[in-house]
């Protein structure tokens, strides 16, 4: 065997891949090649330094782990754009939602009359006024010390009548604000229900007809006579609240016709 046939069939031989016909004819050219014999030397060699398990790498026992987990992050970096797409459709989609809402209310609000707001700002001041405990700022059952306390504080002065033999008794009065101005309010008592009499001076016309409505569980009456405008509000029935708003028409009428 020569030289180069020896070179192309070593690192075969070396591998103990080759037959035992040609390995038998490498070995005996070895024998009589020094140049042949060294390069095999070198090729074993490289083969004991490469299979030298020193230089070996072990990897850590948990490189798999973090090998599934940097995977995994990677696959959600590229899902994140999608991911806030489709979050900013549904932000999109609520504050839309919400700013029809908004504009729905506003257009309600507008449609409102003026007789409507004045009956939410009436209800409002019944209810502020039963749960900070304050229906009057001079408690009296006696209509000739409840009326002169407006004396003063008011650029008008309500008039105060006696109902407590009709079973309405007067428990006093206070100041409050309703339709941008300071307002009367007398408070009568119908069993344990309190009754806000709101009274102030008319706008519109000095008369108008007794109108019933009913909110947040509330029944209100207004009405208008002499110049002034009444709001009662309750939660008494709607038939005894309106007998208490006849009873106070009657006798204003009968204070402005004495017999």
């Amino acid at each position: 065997m020569s030289c180069q046939q020896t070179h192309e069939l070593i690192h075969g031989y070396v591998d103990g891949e080759l037959d035992l016909l040609k390995s038998i004819e490498i070995e005996q050219h070895l024998k009589d090649c020094p140049a042949c014999t060294q390069t095999y030397q070198g090729m074993r060699s490289l083969q004991s330094v490469v299979r030298n398990e020193a230089l070996r790498f072990q990897p850590p026992a948990d490189l798999e782990k973090r090998l599934r987990s940097s995977l995994r992050r990677e696959d959600k970096a590229e899902r994140k754009p999608l991911l806030l797409h489709w979050r900013w459709l549904v932000a999109g989609t609520v504050c839309g939602a919400v700013l029809i809402g908004i504009l729905s209310l506003a257009g309600l609000f507008s449609r409102q009359s003026p007789d409507d707001l004045l009956a939410q700002e009436v209800v409002s001041s019944h209810v502020r006024s039963l749960m900070a405990d304050h229906l009057t700022d001079v408690p009296s059952s006696d209509q000739h010390t409840v009326k002169p306390w407006f004396d003063g504080k008011l650029d008008y002065s309500p008039t105060v009548k006696d109902l407590s033999q009709q079973g309405f008794t007067l428990t006093g009065g206070r100041l409050d604000y309703i339709g941008n101005r300071p307002v009367a309010a007398l408070v009568y008592l119908r069993r344990q229900h309190p009754i806000n009499l709101f009274v102030w001076p008319a706008t519109a016309a000095p008369s108008m007809n007794e109108r019933a409505l009913e909110r947040q569980g509330f029944n209100l009456i207004r009405w208008s006579n002499g110049g002034m405008t009444y709001w009662a509000v309750s939660d008494l029935n709607l038939a005894e609240l309106q007998q208490f708003a006849q009873l106070l028409q009657d006798r204003n009428a009968a204070g402005r016709n004495p017999q």
